[in-house]
């Protein structure tokens, strides 16, 4: 049987250890940790993730500031927010949750952001300076990939890894990543031609495709550690990853289920950043 990578308690473990942090800065620097969280529109999905995001708030002892504007807000409206919450010093994070409707052009609002309060890592300054290994707020669930790894007791360094998508919220920051832990990393993607062969090297295999049980057990190297970033329901309505676990689980040596693995380590990558950016400020 393989090793369960367990996201449910590594995020309890980050989520503690952040609690204990935030009472202490709260304790010796009298300083307060606040998260600005932007809706715009009643999407469900959204609805459930910025709930979510509330509730780590207040078992961390981050404030949190909720803004659930209309669908039909303007792209100006929300632009004049976002500066008014990079000008006010009490906040230290701003998260804008994605999707936006249509009228309003989602890379205008990220570069609007502070790179300083861009707590989801997704301004075009905190992903050069992941580029060039400078400090600076990485995209929360490549972030929370490498935690998962390294807090399962899984080696990193010197180990041939392919990641599967290149997207610029997981694929793209997630090569990065490995490369910074002193990996071999392969980007595949919807071109890369001879798919299996190339997944099949893989020591380390992380998929984020977006298709439903795609990967099988003949993607997958023996013994490899594998990595669903994936969610989805299938025709039963109950979740599922990218990857066919049942398929895939009996040959390798590590995987991460869904629900449960990868997805809880967001909202904790999440909330370190806030903490971060909070302790960045007084320093």
């Amino acid at each position: 049987m393989p090793q369960i990578i367990d996201g449910k308690a590594i995020s309890a473990q980050i989520k503690e250890e952040l609690q204990r942090k935030v009472a202490m800065l709260k304790k010796t620097q009298k300083t307060e940790i606040c998260l600005a969280v932007i809706q715009v529109g009643s999407d469900p999905a959204s609805t459930v993730y910025v709930g979510n995001k509330k509730k780590a708030c207040a078992y961390i002892g981050i404030e949190s500031l909720a803004y659930e504007l209309p669908e039909e807000t303007t792209q100006e409206e929300l632009l004049a927010l976002i500066d008014a919450l990079n000008h006010n010093d009490k906040v230290n994070g701003i998260l804008v949750q994605l999707p936006l409707p249509d009228q309003i052009h989602e890379d205008e609002v990220i570069r609007a952001i502070d790179p300083k309060k861009d707590v989801d890592g997704f301004h075009p300054q905190s992903v050069g300076a992941l580029c060039i290994g400078q400090p600076g707020f990485v995209s929360c669930t490549p972030a929370g990939i490498i935690q998962l790894l390294k807090r399962s007791g899984i080696k990193i360094a010197g180990k041939e890894c392919v990641v599967i998508g290149r997207s610029n919220i997981v694929g793209k920051p997630m090569a990065l990543l490995l490369i910074r832990e002193n990996a071999t990393v392969t980007v595949a993607h919807s071109r890369t031609e001879d798919l299996k062969e190339v997944t099949k090297r893989a020591d380390i295999l992380v998929v984020a495709v977006g298709k439903p049980k795609m990967i099988t057990r003949e993607y997958v190297k023996e013994g490899a550690v594998v990595i669903d970033v994936g969610i989805h329901r299938n025709e039963d309505n109950k979740l599922c990853g990218d990857v066919d676990y049942d398929d895939v689980a009996p040959v390798c040596s590590a995987i991460t289920p869904v629900p449960g693995g990868v997805g809880p380590m967001t909202i904790a990558m999440l909330m370190h950043n806030c903490v971060e950016a909070g302790t960045v400020r007084l320093e």
